[in-house]
């Protein structure tokens, strides 16, 4: 039996002589970690499936450049994908909104859940209440943020309308002082 390498060089090379179900064969294997690594990168699903799509079809094209003596079919494979959804940042296309209104609507659902309600969620009882309680308002928000809501440290600054590096500073201070509590 082949390993998942050997799997993916030969699937591969299935690509290269038009063999469809090779393609099948890879996108079964690693369709859903592909879309994970583009999302992670792009941080927004519908164009992290628009770029695995694009992806696959230059695998499917490009397929006989690939050369095992230069690494590993995977590695070949996540490049491909990596460098497209890097490829999409760079060219803006992250930020797309299709209008003022859909803008309104985002932000209208980003005010709905604040990190101070995610915080009320927490279990009474809990530790990580007890120390979150014991930052300051600020710090225990911008925490939330990052950890729970995802919120980039761009995004924060801008949701608490503070400068970059001061929303930088009370997370790296409030992470200090939880390690602290928690310990």
């Amino acid at each position: 039996m082949l390993d998942p390498q050997q799997m993916l060089a030969s699937a591969l090379g299935g690509c290269a002589r038009g063999d469809k179900s090779a393609l099948r064969l890879i996108f079964d294997s690693e369709g859903a970690r592909l879309l994970a690594v583009a999302q992670r990168i792009l941080r927004r699903h519908d164009l992290a499936e628009e770029i695995v799509q694009d992806a696959f079809i230059q695998i499917w094209r490009k397929a006989s450049s690939y050369s095992p003596d230069r690494g590993s079919a995977r590695g070949w494979i996540y490049a491909i994908v990596r460098n497209r959804a890097l490829n999409a940042l760079r060219d803006g296309r992250r930020w797309e909104l299709s209008d003022g209104e859909t803008l309104e609507r985002l932000q209208d659902a980003a005010q709905d859940t604040l990190p101070t309600d995610l915080f009320e969620e927490l279990d009474r009882e809990s530790n990580l209440r007890k120390c979150l309680g014991q930052l300051d308002e600020k710090k225990r928000i911008s925490i939330l943020m990052a950890y729970v809501s995802g919120y980039t440290h761009g995004e924060i600054a801008g949701r608490l309308k503070v400068p970059l590096g001061t929303a930088k500073a009370w997370i790296k201070r409030g992470l200090s002082s939880l390690r602290e509590c928690m310990s």
